[in-house]
């Protein structure tokens, strides 16, 4: 059986997922929902998103999208492309004995993936930042929200949020 693709993104009201490289936000609790939801599994990342956040994450397996021969970071595995890192990944889930592959991103990422994707974790961030880095659009027929939470907003956070997991019909 093949592991499940799963998007793990935050995303302002406006589609916005990043502006300069970095998020447009604080939000701490979306960080540490991000953290459970990723640890110990394969990780899909773009070399930008990889980039900014400035060291490799502890406890999983990073693989790094990346056109740049020369980008080869300490922490982390590199694929030539997309269908490459999900090879990879592939190979990471079943060493590793689980049942999920996680991508975080960048949206090129994001987009070159999603026809692979078989749920979204998504934080709905209750903002409408400048941005320049968006979620794809999503066709909403293909899609099925089947969870929804609304933590009270913490002392770290910036805006208020809703953890939404969507499933592939």
């Amino acid at each position: 059986m093949q592991p499940e693709l799963v998007a793990v993104a935050a995303v302002a009201r406006n589609g916005v997922i990043g502006a300069d490289n970095g998020l447009p936000w604080r939000v701490s609790s979306d960080l540490k929902h991000f953290k459970a939801l990723t640890m110990g599994k394969p990780l899909i990342l773009g070399r930008r998103t990889f980039e900014s956040l400035q060291r490799p994450l502890p406890g999983r397996e990073i693989i790094v999208v990346t056109r740049d021969p020369r980008f080869s970071p300490a922490g982390a595995r590199i694929a030539r492309g997309p269908s490459e890192a999900l090879e990879v990944a592939r190979r990471l889930a079943k060493a590793l004995a689980v049942d999920e592959i996680m991508v975080g991103g960048g949206a090129e990422i994001f987009r070159a993936l999603m026809d692979e994707t078989r749920r979204i974790e998504l934080t709905e961030i209750a903002l409408e930042p400048e941005g320049d880095a968006f979620f794809p659009s999503l066709d909403m027929a293909q899609w099925r929200e089947t969870k929804r939470e609304t933590p009270p907003r913490g002392e770290r956070d910036e805006a208020d949020f809703a953890f939404v997991t969507l499933v592939r019909q």
